[in-house]
């Protein structure tokens, strides 16, 4: 069953991510120092250890979001004018409460299973710092029971693209729902999206993203230290060369730089917007956003990396991981100039 009453022929993107409760917070790079976390970048950790980040944290203003990197990239495409379906677990507790009603908020139609377990709701202490670098703390809680039973083939039948995030790799449920997304949305005709995620799982997952990439992928999401990670390769123009043998599309992010467009063995740069970051948590999410719904909405592969060029460097200018609102009255504009 989903929770919103949208046109089953009508979804862009059929998304499926873990489920997690964003907690964002702005500290001193002191703090990440002190916790040893891997700085820009994502540390997994049980309840006692990211409790023990939260309890550091209690005299620090903090936000909360539904998130997790799949979601934020259905907001993506929802607030470009698109419409996202999202798949993940969440717990029968407050926190996993409030991420299906601020899902519903968002204008996400979803199927945010409630786990039978006594798990808690995943959730991710973000924290930025001042130079707008983000480090991750999660705690994947009951995430990691989504199942390849989760997946609604049916919803999915009637997707024009599935959309997978790589930190669904960690876990060896979800890694099953992953490729029983993939295998279905073969089988039913529907193109397949996915994304690296973090360079951590690029190393950890080499082999099985290689897979992935050759036997079911249509596009490929990834920054450039993902990709560099990916062919043991410094070479950004390399890479990309690279990616153009074993891929038909992908889309290369590099930072305020913009990114590269690798399509039918062509590479092309397409330049960012310059802004001013001060948080860059959510901006790959963002970009993919605008992305799937630019070649789901009959924009080519440059003009859907501009407009997600664009949500990007607005999503830097903002606390949080996504935007408030619909940016779809922007479009024209931006892919014009």
């Amino acid at each position: 069953m989903t929770e919103n009453n949208q046109d089953l022929g009508s979804v862009d993107v059929f998304g499926v991510g873990n489920a997690l409760v964003d907690i964002l917070a702005l500290v001193e790079d002191d703090f990440v120092l002190k916790h040893g976390l891997n700085r820009g970048g994502m540390t997994l950790m049980d309840s006692e250890i990211q409790g023990g980040i939260l309890h550091d944290l209690e005299h620090t203003s903090l936000q909360m979001r539904s998130g997790g990197s799949a979601a934020n990239t259905m907001i993506g495409v929802a607030q470009s004018g698109g419409k996202g379906y999202y798949s993940g677990k969440v717990a029968k507790d407050t926190n996993g409460e409030f991420y299906r009603q601020d899902l519903l908020e968002a204008g996400i139609d979803f199927n945010v299973h409630p786990a039978e377990s006594n798990g808690p709701t995943g959730t991710c202490v973000v924290l930025t710092t001042p130079d707008a670098e983000r480090t991750l703390c999660t705690n994947l809680g009951v995430s990691t029971t989504l199942a390849a039973t989760d997946i609604d083939v049916d919803r999915l039948s009637h997707c024009k693209y599935s959309y997978v995030e790589g930190y669904l790799w960690d876990a060896p449920d979800p890694r099953k729902a992953s490729i029983e997304t993939m295998e279905q949305s073969k089988r039913l005709g529907v193109k397949v999206a996915f994304t690296f995620s973090d360079g951590f799982l690029v190393d950890r997952f080499a082999d099985d993203f290689h897979k992935l990439v050759s036997e079911y992928c249509d596009v490929i999401f990834c920054n450039a230290d993902e990709v560099r990670s990916f062919f043991k390769e410094e070479s950004l123009e390399e890479c990309a060369r690279k990616m153009s043998e074993i891929s038909d599309l992908a889309f290369i992010t590099n930072g305020d730089k913009g990114c590269v467009v690798v399509e039918n063995k062509q590479i092309v740069d397409v330049a960012g917007f310059p802004v001013k970051a001060i948080d860059t948590v959510g901006a790959g999410d963002a970009f993919a956003g605008g992305v799937l719904f630019g070649i789901t909405n009959g924009l080519n592969s440059v003009q859907a990396a501009r407009w997600g060029n664009f949500l990007a460097s607005l999503v830097v200018q903002v606390y949080g991981p996504r935007l408030e609102g619909s940016q779809a009255h922007l479009l024209s504009q931006v892919i014009s100039n």
